[in-house]
């Protein structure tokens, strides 16, 4: 193993290492020090952090999923060290949406369990979208170094939490003193969900709910949140079923709805066949689904959801819902109509008694709605993240929660 003193993760290893060694250790000292991936790509750049498996990329993503998986959302490097001062380098990617100036990315740092920092990028390159001509364009930028010069003294855990919604190469780490891997510690929870668990409209990401309730919880997340991507797709249960897992929780209904996807006869055999593919490979770890969270547009009125076009003239997006209110008679999907369909589908599965369900309004509901509205009319703002990350670590990872592990 190297030295993680090195702390180069690309390509400043050795002088005297030739190229081909200088790589491999490159990836064994990247493999050591980022979770919550599940590869590491060697670019020209650096390491780019992919949360799905080359082969599932290249079979199965459409070009929205391969945007999203890119995206390292509950992706970080955690070591132990006693340095005082850390260098991250990396180089971001991020989709832009021309005249439409959108808050870029952040690196959090978390020390011990507390955030203690957060960076905005302020590099990297754009891929700046017309919304009205589909056009898009390229333009290139250079490397952002976060520098964290204010950490504590003594030995400490630390995590530097990987931009959750740009797409970024890790270029190199430094650092004042060695850095070693986090041994692992607290059970490792492993969640599904749709753009609102990867985290849109959060403006960090250590603040996305599915971090502020792993960090409440003192559990390690692994997040396969994906922008609108929850599609109760067979290759995403196969791979959670193969992912190693203490704690699973899958969060489905509202990508179904805003894109229009199933009815109701297709949809409830759906979820049966995730949930028995995912079973085939954890019998017995406590398993969550579930339902949408409230959102007005969506809670009577079917999909497909669309970009609001008198919001996109004010330089602004908001989504609307484009079906038909109360349009449920042949089967047309309402996040009520789902939320019914899923207890359902928990109820015919008594013989799992690791399988529970979670009403999503217990999480945000029509008055939270009233009192934290949904920014564009489909995803909560950071402040809504933090509430849905505290209720549910109480709700569902708490000591006698559903997702604790039963003797």
């Amino acid at each position: 193993m190297t030295d993680p003193d090195l702390k180069d993760l690309t390509a400043d290893l050795d002088a005297d290492l030739d190229a081909d060694l200088a790589a491999d250790l490159a990836a064994d000292l990247a493999a050591d020090l980022v979770v919550g991936a599940a590869e590491l790509e060697r670019t020209e750049r650096g390491l780019r952090p992919h949360r799905l498996p080359h082969a599932v990329r290249e079979r199965f993503a459409d070009p929205q999923l391969r945007l999203m998986e890119a995206q390292p959302a509950g992706v970080r490097i955690a070591v132990t060290t006693t340095a005082r001062h850390l260098e991250l380098e990396l180089h971001a990617t991020r989709v832009a949406y021309r005249g439409m100036p959108r808050p870029r990315g952040a690196v959090d740092v978390v020390v011990d369990g507390a955030r203690l920092a957060s960076h905005a990028l302020t590099g990297g390159d754009a891929l700046e979208l017309d919304m009205a001509t589909g056009a898009s364009t390229l333009a290139p930028g250079g490397p952002d170094v976060v520098v964290v010069d204010e950490l504590p003294a003594g030995e400490k855990s630390v995590e530097i939490w990987l931009p959750h919604n740009e797409q970024v190469d890790l270029v190199a780490l430094r650092s004042d003193a060695p850095l070693r891997p986090t041994p692992p510690s607290g059970p490792l929870w492993l969640h599904h969900g749709s753009s609102i668990s990867h985290g849109s409209n959060a403006t960090g990401p250590a603040s996305t709910w599915p971090a502020v309730a792993a960090r409440r919880a003192g559990v390690r997340l692994h997040n396969l949140g994906f922008g609108g991507s929850a599609l109760v797709d067979p290759f995403m249960a196969r791979l959670m079923r193969d992912t190693p897992a203490d704690l699973i929780s899958a969060k489905l209904g509202i990508n179904v709805v805003n894109l229009d996807a199933m009815r109701l006869r297709s949809f409830v055999p759906a979820v049966h066949g995730f949930l028995d593919t995912i079973r085939d490979g954890h019998p017995d770890t406590p398993l969550l689904l579930v339902t949408p969270i409230f959102c007005g547009i969506h809670e009577d009125t079917p999909g497909p959801g669309a970009v609001d076009p008198s919001a996109l003239a004010e330089g602004a997006v908001r989504f609307v819902a484009t079906g038909t209110e109360h349009d449920t008679a042949a089967g047309r999907l309402t996040l009520r109509v789902i939320r019914q369909a899923l207890a359902e589908v928990v109820a015919a599965r008594s013989d799992d008694p690791n399988l529970h369900l979670l009403d999503g309004l217990e999480l945000y509901g029509e008055a939270d709605a009233a009192e934290l509205p949904l920014p564009d009319g489909l995803h909560p703002d950071t402040a809504a993240h933090a509430l849905i990350g505290t209720r549910f670590a109480d709700l569902a990872l708490a000591a006698g929660g559903p997702l604790q592990p039963r003797a």
